[in-house]
């Protein structure tokens, strides 16, 4: 394998990543630089930055008289923007979705009730926008991704909280993954003409009349929508179902 596109250095460090995240190599695994170097058609010094960068995630390590090797899953930098990408990659990882269904049960509606008190006409503005853009999307899956995305990077951007915010990585890794399998599913007929917009628009109308409680409860209608039709694709019980 040759890598050409998007730069020797990042595609270097994205082959590895995959693999490690996947679990083709596993943890305790060793890394052999010059194996890397001639399978991948690079330089000594980009497989040694490419290795840099995944050590600075946590995935790998070195020691003299070892070498380097896959670190422990337990020291990775699981919320890493390119771990979350990597986790998510090919088929959607049941685990992943659930985790990240968790983890947005317990931001978003936090985050409505922080947007109803202090949104800006500038934050409505940008909510509405992104509803418009899935209204135009008109069944494009990028488009309709992006709009979704652009909605819930708004949504934490209004409340004006940068810690909360700083989520937004979290949610946009797991929330791309998530969509783009929803959407570009096969869904038949009566599940294709599910339209997400009023969902969206209800959150958007509690914030704009500054009801924390409503614009709480519009999300979690929102997320628990979003969860029944990832159930209903992927065919498994809910998490709590399973314990």
């Amino acid at each position: 394998m040759s890598v050409h596109v998007r730069g020797l250095h990042g595609q270097a460090v994205d082959v590895i990543g995959e693999r490690i995240v996947r679990g083709d190599t596993a943890p305790g695994d060793l890394l052999y630089p010059d194996q890397i170097e001639a399978e991948l058609g690079v330089s000594k010094t980009v497989v040694r930055e490419a290795l840099r960068v995944l050590a600075s995630k946590g995935l790998i390590d070195s020691r003299q008289k070892r070498g380097t090797f896959v670190r422990p899953r337990a020291d990775w930098n699981l919320l890493d923007a390119d771990v979350l990408r990597w986790r998510g990659q090919g088929v959607p990882d049941e685990g992943f979705l659930d985790d990240l269904a968790e983890v947005r049960a317990i931001v978003e509606p936090a985050g409505a009730r922080l947007a109803a008190r202090r949104r800006t006409e500038e934050d409505l503005a940008a909510l509405v926008e992104a509803i418009e853009l899935m209204e135009a999307a008109d069944g494009d899956v990028p488009a309709t991704v992006e709009a979704d995305l652009a909605f819930h990077r708004a949504l934490l951007a209004a409340a004006h909280n940068e810690l909360l915010t700083g989520m937004e990585v979290v949610i946009e890794a797991g929330l791309r993954v998530r969509d783009s399998f929803v959407h570009g599913a096969d869904h038949g007929a009566d599940h294709g003409a599910d339209d997400a917009v009023p969902a969206h628009r209800a959150v958007v109308d509690a914030i704009a009349a500054r009801d924390p409680e409503a614009a709480a409860r519009a999300v979690e209608d929102l997320l628990a929508k979003a969860v029944a039709d990832l159930r209903q694709l992927i065919g498994s019980p809910d998490r709590e179902e399973t314990a």
